[in-house]
């Protein structure tokens, strides 16, 4: 019976994580600046854990304890630029944390989008 109850708690546990974590996450919805299309793309992990176990008692009923719980990293990793059917990926190198790396990085990044794209329009 305690099999039942533990396959429900992890049901419960992986819908949550479905609930906070989807595509959208790895790949983040577009920004548009200057005419030069801008793409998200993080690095998502997660773990999960389950367990319980059923405990004697004198009564002969039934007494089960469980729990469960999950945690999620979300890092962002680089940008897609696309630009006039150009397509560039960008990658986000750097010794700060994920979020003040995507911050510290935007006014830099349209700089480089804007260098790269020009540079194809010199060369062909």
């Amino acid at each position: 019976m305690s099999e039942n109850k533990i396959g429900g708690i992890m049901e419960a546990t992986m819908n949550n994580l479905r609930a906070a974590v989807d595509a959208d996450t790895i790949i983040g919805t577009p920004i548009t600046v200057d005419g030069i299309t801008l793409i998200p793309v993080s690095k998502v992990s997660f773990g999960v854990a389950t367990g319980g176990s059923d405990f004697p008692n004198k009564n002969n009923a039934e007494l089960f304890g469980g729990g469960g719980g999950a945690g999620v990293s979300i890092n962002p990793v680089a940008f897609i630029a696309v630009n006039n059917g150009n397509v560039r990926m960008l990658p986000i190198y750097n010794e700060l944390g994920p979020v003040e790396k995507a911050i510290n990085m935007a006014p830099e990044l349209m700089d480089k989008v804007k260098s790269l794209f020009s540079k194809d329009k010199n060369n062909g």
